[in-house]
């Protein structure tokens, strides 16, 4: 469908700046549009730290994958994906994807195709930490639904 787009795929605790990311995606040639998700730890158990780990191989095989199949669908230019693990705070980034295309609808959904199958297909273990202790985040039933959308829509 499309020429191989750039890609940038990172999983680790540094924090990103988004500004930078952008700027690296915004000077690949060929680009009428850039979407940017930011992603942030959420505050729903009143200041909870989340940790996050990762089997780093399996990650970032799967995520490679992730943008494979994005690619394939839409004509993209580049993409970059931040995922951070480790312990964070309610409030700090979590996640980055950058797309980018020469076609607005190509950016924005790849970008939503992508983090929909990172939350389900990313093999990232989430465990929220609190004065009480610890346990484990389980799957959500509105991610596996939102990711089924795109099989529907699929092409293929």
């Amino acid at each position: 469908m499309n020429t191989t787009p750039q890609v940038y795929i990172q999983v680790g605790e540094a924090d990103f700046d988004l500004a930078s990311e952008y700027q690296a995606a915004q000077a690949i040639p060929g680009s009428g549009a850039i979407v940017a998700f930011a992603g942030l730890v959420r505050d729903w158990h009143g200041g909870r730290a989340l940790r996050l780990e990762h089997y780093p191989g399996m990650t970032q095989k799967a995520l490679a994958h992730i943008v494979d199949q994005a690619a394939t669908r839409w004509p993209l230019n580049a993409v970059r994906v931040i995922h951070r693990v480790g312990t964070l705070q309610p409030g700090e980034q979590i996640v980055l994807v950058i797309t980018a295309s020469a076609h607005r609808v190509a950016a924005y959904e790849a970008n939503a195709f992508i983090m929909d199958y990172l939350k389900t297909e990313a093999p990232f273990w989430k465990q929220e930490i609190g004065d009480a202790g610890a346990n484990w985040v389980e799957a959500r039933a509105s991610d596996d639904a939102a990711r089924q959308r795109w099989e529907q829509n699929s092409d293929d």
